[in-house]
């Protein structure tokens, strides 16, 4: 399991709320951080209108694309301190000019946002980097799929993909958390989830159905400026969410033989009960079942299991309220 903490624009341009986050995610037992590297000139244009029009000190979409942008020796600096605490670094290109840069900088792996399916322009320059790369499905019919899946299959791309939905945030009846069985079932690839729902429960739902990468946005506080800072987790959300999700994993490979239960006959002896008579009964009386009780331990008696084989017998000998009742109690 991969799980990727994104960071995307939560640092709103500051460099050093950037380095913030590293350190604040590697507390968190996330195996990787994801950023996002625009270069405003190579992707934007004045014409582009906001997702969320969250921003007072920003004109137009490009002029927040230039106050998020880094220089490629921050970016460097950026990728060293992941190095430094463990974390794989990565960040989503929105344009050739981006995958130049990371590549520079070094990373492992791409991943593709869901607005940059289609755009094979730049998945034909990610694809000359001959590296690993991670599909997000938000806003992609299985159509478009299919067409993005033949052109990185066609330049032997090593690909997987996330069932994504872009909804910020992302209701429960937007999950789409079947999907990630059709897609594993369709393209035959690791699947994995990305979410934007501000909650902890469609990952964990996600890594029981099989999912194999988890992605979602953190952020120190939900009321934070941004235009996905309600549509992620908080640091303490996401270390509940790493722990749930390891240990999950660690049950879906240890599953359990419903037929042997040997291992549980000390417990067994101990919460299983004895057939009792709840009454005095003497010698002769026929048994009721309105003269059975049980108690513990197992062992002392008939197995209250088989009650009904004393039904109809005769006692042997005088009983006592709540004396066990064994075989040697009974006529035959």
């Amino acid at each position: 399991m991969d799980i990727i903490a994104e960071i995307a624009q939560a640092h709103d341009g500051s460099l050093g709320m950037a380095h913030a986050y590293i350190d604040a995610v590697a507390k968190t037992g996330c195996d990787a951080i994801k950023f996002q590297t625009h270069i405003a000139e190579a992707e934007s244009s004045i014409h582009e209108p906001f997702r969320v029009k969250f921003s007072k000190q920003d004109t137009t979409r490009m002029d927040y694309w230039k106050r998020m942008e880094f220089t490629l020796e921050q970016w460097k600096e950026i990728k060293q301190h992941c190095d430094e605490v463990g974390l794989e670094f990565m960040s989503s290109p929105f344009s050739n000019a981006a995958v130049d840069l990371l590549e520079e900088v070094g990373v492992k792996k791409y991943k593709v946002g869901s607005g940059e399916v289609n755009n094979f322009v730049l998945l034909e320059r990610i694809s000359q980097t001959r590296k690993p790369v991670i599909i997000s499905s938000g806003m992609s019919s299985f159509d478009e799929l299919d067409k993005t899946v033949s052109f990185l299959k066609d330049r032997g791309v090593d690909y997987s993909i996330l069932q994504c939905t872009t909804a910020y945030p992302t209701q429960p009846e937007q999950f789409g958390l079947n999907v990630i069985k059709e897609l594993k079932q369709k393209y035959n690839v690791p699947v994995g989830f990305s979410d934007h729902s501000s909650s902890i429960e469609a990952c964990i739902a996600a890594t029981v159905l099989g999912a194999e990468i988890l992605e979602f946005h953190v952020v120190f506080d939900k009321e934070m400026f941004g235009p996905d800072a309600k549509a992620s987790l908080t640091m303490n959300e996401t270390t509940q969410l790493v722990k749930a999700v390891k240990n999950i994993v660690r049950a879906l490979q240890n599953p359990v033989n419903k037929s042997d239960n040997t291992g549980f006959s000390d417990l067994k002896s101990i919460f299983e009960k004895s057939l009792t008579i709840n009454k005095i009964l003497k010698k002769g009386d026929i048994i009721s079942f309105s003269d059975l009780d049980t108690k513990k331990p197992k062992g002392f008696g008939i197995l209250a299991s088989e009650y009904e084989k004393v039904i109809g017998k005769k006692i042997k000998r005088d009983l006592s309220q709540w004396n066990f009742l064994n075989d040697e109690d009974l006529i035959e």
